[in-house]
């Protein structure tokens, strides 16, 4: 009998621990990536992989995951207090070797269990997350999240900065090489965009307003005569940066036949 009181003594720390509740924070996030769409799952474990530098905008869903059934005594009311702090470089001058680029603080706070947020400023974002279990009467704290001494449980992640080129030319041919107008491989974080071609009339050709969009060099569904066209783009980055793109495009298919006169040129 005393081996047996001795013994309840040692496990009931342990059994009291197996019936605190857990929480597992999680940022999954959804992008644009290369044209391509991409998900992941950051969460605050510091053994689990870094979050990828994220492109804005980029839809970010947070859940707390908590473990359910609580425990016997515990109310199913939880009070969760998120805070989410971002560094926000604003770069809308950086053409101007003299600018000095403006800091700004991002600062969102959420309550709920599982909430979403849509980011398309640039920065470097922490996430933490407090929650508080209550007994079933509601007056009495349980347990709390993080517990003191528990260390470092926020999520990191970046957004990054904007960049966007286009190239000088294409050859809609159909040979599955440079057969599209679109941007350069590599554009990343476009929260806005706009885009015109036009002949050198200035007659508008084709316009699209989704930076992952392209134009096929058609007119009226057929492929422009060759020469010269003009591209005007306009969009706006995370960064705060105003992109004013205007340039001429060489179109270079070898269809000048009658049969392909899509353009409005004679």
């Amino acid at each position: 009998m005393k081996c047996f009181f001795f013994f309840f003594l040692a496990i009931m720390p342990l059994l009291t621990w197996a019936q605190v509740p857990t929480i597992t924070p999680t940022a999954t996030y959804y992008m644009t990536k290369d044209n391509q769409e991409e998900s992941g799952v950051i969460s605050a474990d510091p053994n689990a992989e870094p979050a990828p530098p994220l492109n804005a905008p980029v839809r970010v869903v947070f859940q707390a995951n908590p473990s359910r059934p609580f425990p016997e005594g515990y109310s199913d009311y939880v009070h969760y207090d998120w805070t989410i702090k971002g560094t926000h470089i604003d770069r809308k001058n950086r053409d101007d070797p003299e600018d000095v680029p403006e800091t700004k603080d991002i600062s969102y706070k959420r309550n709920e269990e599982e909430f979403e947020l849509t980011l398309n400023e640039s920065g470097t974002y922490v996430v933490e997350l407090r929650a508080i279990f209550y007994d079933e009467g509601g007056s009495n704290v349980l347990y709390e999240f993080p517990e003191e001494g528990e260390g470092n449980n926020s999520i990191t992640f970046t957004i990054t900065e904007s960049q966007l080129e286009f190239p000088n030319g294409i050859s809609p041919n159909g040979d599955g090489h440079n057969d599209e107008l679109k941007p350069k491989d590599g554009f990343k974080s476009i929260v806005s965009f706009h885009a015109v071609i036009v002949n050198r009339w200035g007659q508008k050709i084709y316009s699209w307003d989704n930076v992952n969009g392209s134009w096929d060099g058609k007119h009226n569904g057929k492929v422009v005569k060759d020469g010269v066209y003009f591209l005007h783009a306009t969009a706006k980055g995370s960064d705060g940066y105003e992109y004013n793109i205007k340039k001429a495009i060489n179109v270079i298919s070898g269809y000048n036949n009658g049969e392909n006169n899509g353009s409005t040129e004679e």
